[in-house]
């Protein structure tokens, strides 16, 4: 039994190509992808200096001085290919990505439509050249394994004809090296002898792994094509004749373009999570801003958001901050749905199941960001962080409460979790309760009222026995443990800190953290 007639449609080193469509380095010069720190792809003016795969990269410079080197980068190659599979798409249905860089499709949809196999294989060629500036290579067979080897030399191998094809091909070309180099070793260095071997006896000497290569030489695939379902477009788009310039009229056509996304993405049970909102000036300025959520964005969150943004472009800068205000009204805006998840797809939030009393307060919430803005209610999210400032950060209400810093604290302030960056330095348990927003200036004294030092090398001159707060009366030390130091970004002289901090007990019954910096003391935070 054959395989299905297959259509392969192969972008020959496409790792360079990708490298040059991404990131500018020129495919014209001789240039080598490298993969823990040998040769994995390189260009065919690399190949003329004697540049091959699987060298390292000291001899594969010494052979070429002027190489240029390039990471290995597959999600890199996966990106530059997303625009040739479009363009294949908009020719033929069914397409599946075998790789970045290659791509199958079942051959008699596009010879019926197009008019025969050959005609077919030009025309993609010739569009994907056209859409892309791609230069590929089509093969056709029966079977993807055979179609991605006819693809390497532009062949169209007649039906029935794939066995005798695949027949004269080396037993690399399995993909096996493992297994080409047993097979060499036993003398089997074609498919077609490999292919005579019965399959019982490969499957009990070379394993499941060898069958499946035994049937690939057959000219037999052991799975059908992946096909992919080609991407809903849910982007929404306004152009406007007159430029906005105005953050009123702009938030007009924001509401309106809100709820056709929201009808749209409604249309496929589909629900906003991250959005994107993007603006073109009259003068071409790009602007583009990307607003998360940490539940379902309804049609009023998204206009909202999308109100915002306009009133922060067209604005311009706050709080001292350099002027954004762009050159030029918008006349192109945008909104694109970055992240969706289905309806009901989202874990219950911070008001338990949905119901409600979740939807009262979420309307509540959103409605006073409404008015005010979205700063106006924020909630804390914990990540990592030495000290109990850095620790927590207040994110707008509905932004996605992720943290910027790894290594989130468990409740309780129990030691790092495992899989999660360690924080050396971090205060141990208990946390305090109360965080000062600007530490209090303080001063400790001993037994016999002398000020309490502590070295450069954390020696402490004498125990703490008075703490006097800014001009308040001094009061009693009980009990103190530490010093814990904190040497943080030495490696920056501007922003460099060195600190040591304690934990004291008083005789009023306060419990406080302090911290010494520089020779001056601080209370930093306060527990229960």
């Amino acid at each position: 039994m054959t395989g299905l007639r297959t259509m392969v449609l192969w972008c020959p080193d496409w790792p360079v190509v990708a490298a040059e469509l991404v990131e500018g380095v020129p495919s014209t010069d001789p240039v080598a992808v490298l993969h823990a720190n040998r040769v994995v792809v390189c260009s065919e003016p690399a190949r003329a200096e004697g540049v091959r795969r699987g060298l390292r990269r000291r001899e594969a410079q010494s052979r070429c001085p002027r190489l240029t080197v390039v990471a290995h980068d597959p999600a890199r190659d996966a990106r530059a290919f997303e625009p040739v599979v479009a363009a294949v798409e908009e020719l033929v249905a069914g397409v599946a990505v075998v790789r970045p860089g290659m791509c199958a499709v079942p051959a008699r949809g596009p010879a019926r439509h197009l008019g025969g196999e050959e005609v077919a294989a030009e025309r993609i060629i010739e569009h994907v050249a056209q859409a892309c500036a791609v230069e590929s290579q089509v093969g056709i067979a029966d079977g993807e394994f055979a179609a991605g080897l006819a693809a390497r030399s532009g062949r169209v191998v007649p039906p029935g004809g794939t066995p005798r094809f695949l027949a004269d091909q080396p037993v690399e070309a399995l993909g096996r090296p493992a297994l080409a180099d047993l097979l060499r070793r036993l003398g089997i260095c074609a498919l077609g002898d490999f292919a005579a071997l019965p399959p019982g006896d490969v499957l009990a000497r070379f394993g499941a792994d060898g069958a499946l290569a035994h049937r690939l030489a057959m000219g037999r695939d052991h799975r059908p094509l992946a096909v992919r379902r080609p991407p809903v477009d849910l982007t929404v788009t306004a152009d406007q004749d007159e430029p906005l310039d105005r953050v009123d009229a702009a938030a007009f056509v924001g509401r309106a373009l809100a709820e056709r996304l929201h009808d749209r993405l409604a249309a496929y049970g589909l629900a906003c999570t991250r959005l994107g909102i993007e603006a073109v000036t009259a003068h071409g300025q790009e602007l583009h801003r990307t607003w998360r959520h940490d539940g379902l964005l309804t049609a009023a969150a998204i206009a909202d958001r999308t109100r915002w943004q306009l009133d922060g472009w067209l604005s311009g800068g706050r709080s001292g901050a350099a002027p954004v205000r762009p050159t030029a009204g918008i006349v192109r805006l945008r909104l694109v749905p970055d992240g969706v998840v289905a309806l009901g797809a989202l874990q219950p939030g911070l008001w338990g199941e949905a119901g409600e009393e979740r939807d009262r307060a979420h309307r509540a919430l959103s409605r006073i960001q409404g008015l005010l803005g979205p700063e106006a209610v924020v909630t804390a999210v914990l990540g990592g962080g030495r000290s109990p400032a850095d620790q927590v950060r207040l994110v707008p209400w509905g932004d996605e409460r992720r943290s910027a810093r790894p290594g989130s604290p468990t409740p309780g302030w129990l030691p790092d979790r495992p899989g999660e960056p360690p924080w050396p330095g971090r205060l141990p348990p208990p946390a305090p309760a109360v965080v000062l927003p600007e530490p209090l200036a303080a001063t400790v004294r001993d037994a016999v009222e002398e000020p309490v030092v502590v070295s450069a090398r954390l020696a402490v001159s004498a125990a703490p026995a008075w703490l006097t707060i800014g001009a308040g009366r001094p009061v009693a030390i009980t009990g103190w443990a530490g010093p814990w130091p904190v040497d943080e970004r030495w490696w920056e002289p501007a922003t460099a800190r060195r600190r040591a901090r304690f934990q004291v007990c008083l005789a009023d019954g306060a419990a406080l953290l302090l911290a010494v910096e520089g020779g001056r003391w601080l209370v930093e935070a306060s527990y229960d």
